[in-house]
């Protein structure tokens, strides 16, 4: 019979392991975490997740100064987070340290990217404390004098992404400058205008103090500059931001002969003016110095193209992200998603850019506007743009298309998206960029061919909007950007897609290059983006990758094996020996052929 002290000893041993695997179990939970480089981590702690598909589960959380990682200690219940600092909207702390019941008490997190997460601690000796300043500190850095992560990161791409749009190239590219346009640096200091680009284009017939005139009476000095031209018809799309007529309906002569030279550069006979506000916003637009072209602009025709304002946008996403997460209510499904009116949204946008690419098609140029020209114009006119031009179908040309329309012509991403802003409930905040590359998403679904790039470039997209790692979405204008030297001292979006493009091709792409889209915005043909929205969702079956996708990727990956192949068997034909050893035998077959020649007749069966 053992002695009671060998017992106690053995105990002891028995708590010394046991404490031991803990920590190491502890250690091995974090252990793979794959840490940028640049980023540090700042603490780990033992927490509960209230998962709300898994109920309480236990593990550790990691908080470095991009991500929080949480990794669950049960493997039973094998439960991951990963997420980036930049993607949380909210920090609340849950319960106090006299709350009753059980995981009562701890952090709240509210994220942009429609989630929300909880975490339970244990309620003695403020354990919630230290995590709730550091997340607090780490996810607002602006908000605390801390740089953003995207100036901290010091990961290094073979390609520079910040290459990938110059406008003059771009200008070039559509036939400008031409003896109707002329390209103008009157903005170099940004002095015309401090949210537009340097580079413009305007008609070859105005002077630069037309322009400063023009300047004056539009919102924001956002004056009509094109943004793109039919390379047959000479249409052009111009953007520019609402007229400042006011109450008393204040008319500018330079404005409205402006207006008549773009109508004059391809002899269109009226100039239609595509105000993206429902009738009554414009209106009342004018109490605050705004308005729109009154019957004082000859020769134009104004269309109201009744999309609503950022705050209806934001209003809808909320609602959305109600009825999508946690739970998705499958029996009244179809009326709750009517009823937050997301998809109206998607069809009003959709349709307005329809009416833009049809009116520039068939020979007649436009003028797009909403109030300052930076929210729902960049919607009609990129959408219209990329319903018209192919190049901006391509993977590089779409970088382009969101470089030009979005991020040079000052989409004010910083208020939208609020990085490292604490300010939550600002309401400067809206999902506008979101709501495009769903219409873009759904042009995708509509023509599964005519795009380069595949749905995870867009995922991609939206969660790099939030996560502050890159330069890309950062500031509100071009302007911004220089002043805090973005392009030298972060690192481009594009730089880590273009490192990686295999993984954002569509193996269905079939280039078309004077095909017009249009698709069908009506809503029985849009559906709810079902991989972005609900994909936290763990009960809801995602189809990242249809079967027949994946086979054609498996068929193409074994064409190129063989092609490989065959070149190398041809190479060694071709080597000395080969030629010495066959140089008896006379070769009836043609040797003069290149490799490319002599297999492109190979097929893939599909």
């Amino acid at each position: 019979m053992a002695s009671p002290v060998s017992i106690c000893n053995s105990n002891a041993l028995d708590t010394q392991i046991s404490s031991t695997s803990r920590e190491s179990l502890k250690m091995e939970l974090l252990a793979d975490v794959c840490l940028l480089p640049g980023e540090d981590r700042i603490i780990d702690k033992d927490i509960i997740y209230i998962c709300p598909f898994n109920g309480a589960v236990k593990g550790k959380v990691l908080i470095t100064n991009y991500r929080l990682h949480f990794k669950s200690s049960d493997p039973d219940v094998p439960v991951t987070l990963d997420v980036p600092l930049g993607a949380i909207s909210r920090v609340e702390k849950m319960g106090g340290a006299s709350s009753r019941g059980e995981n009562s008490y701890g952090l709240d997190i509210t994220c942009k990217d429609v989630r929300n997460l909880r975490f339970a601690l244990k309620q003695e000796g403020h354990s919630r404390r230290d995590i709730f300043e550091l997340l607090f500190r780490h996810a607002f850095p602006l908000s605390h004098g801390q740089p953003l992560f995207a100036y901290v990161t010091q990961e290094k791409y073979e390609e520079n992404g910040w290459n990938v749009y110059k406008p003059i190239e771009e200008f070039r590219r559509q036939g400008l400058p031409n003896n109707k346009w002329r390209i103008t640096f009157i903005n170099k200091n940004y002095e015309l205008c401090d949210t537009y680009p340097t580079v413009l284009a305007v008609p070859y017939k105005s002077k630069e103090e037309d322009l400063r005139r023009v300047a004056a009476f539009r919102s924001r000095g956002r004056i009509p500059v094109l943004s793109w031209i039919h390379r047959e018809n000479q249409a052009v799309i111009v953007r520019c931001s609402q007229p400042l007529v006011g109450m008393s309906g204040k008319r500018n002569k330079d404005d409205e002969r402006y207006l008549d030279l773009i109508r004059e550069a391809n002899e269109t006979i009226k100039l239609t003016i595509y105000d993206a506000r429902p009738n009554v916003n414009a209106v009342a637009n004018k109490a605050t110095g705004g308005g729109y072209e009154g019957d004082e602009y000859q020769n134009a025709e104004l269309i109201f193209l009744d999309i609503q304002n950022i705050h209806v946008m934001r209003e809808s996403l909320k609602k959305l992200k109600d009825i999508v997460y946690p739970n998705v209510e499958e029996s009244h499904w179809l009326s709750s998603l009517e009823s937050t009116h997301w998809l109206e949204h998607i069809k009003l946008v959709l349709s307005g850019a329809i009416q833009v690419a049809d009116k520039v098609s068939s020979g007649n140029s436009v003028v797009v506007h909403c109030s300052d020209g930076w929210d729902r114009t960049a919607q009609l006119t990129s959408l219209a743009m990329l319903m018209l031009d192919s190049h901006y179908r391509t993977l590089r040309g779409f970088q382009v298309l969101i470089e030009k329309e979005w991020i040079s012509f000052g989409h004010k991403f910083a208020s939208r998206i609020g990085h490292g802003d604490k300010n939550h409930a600002d309401q400067d905040r809206s999902p506008i960029f979101v709501q495009f590359i769903d219409c873009v998403w759904q042009m995708t679904k509509q023509f599964p061919t005519a795009f380069e790039f595949n749905e995870r470039l867009l995922l991609t997209m939206l969660d790099q909007l939030y996560s502050c790692r890159f330069g890309t979405f950062l500031y509100n204008c071009e302007s911004a950007r220089d002043h805090h030297e973005v392009r030298s001292k972060t690192v481009s979006l594009w730089s880590l897609v273009n490192s990686k493009m295999d993984m954002y091709l569509n193996p269905f792409y079939t280039p078309e290059s004077g095909r017009v889209l249009y698709p069908v915005a009506s809503m029985r043909h849009l559906e709810l983006w079902v991989n972005y929205y609900i994909r936290w969702n763990p009960r809801i079956r995602q189809q990242q990758q249809s079967p027949v996708e994946q086979r054609y990727k498996e068929l193409l990956a074994l064409r190129d094996e063989y092609l490989k192949k065959l070149e190398e068997l041809q190479l060694s034909d071709s080597s000395p020996s080969s030629r010495l050893a066959n140089s008896s035998t006379p070769n009836t077959s043609s040797t003069s052929s290149t490799p490319s020649q002599q297999y492109t007749h190979l097929h893939t069966p599909f």
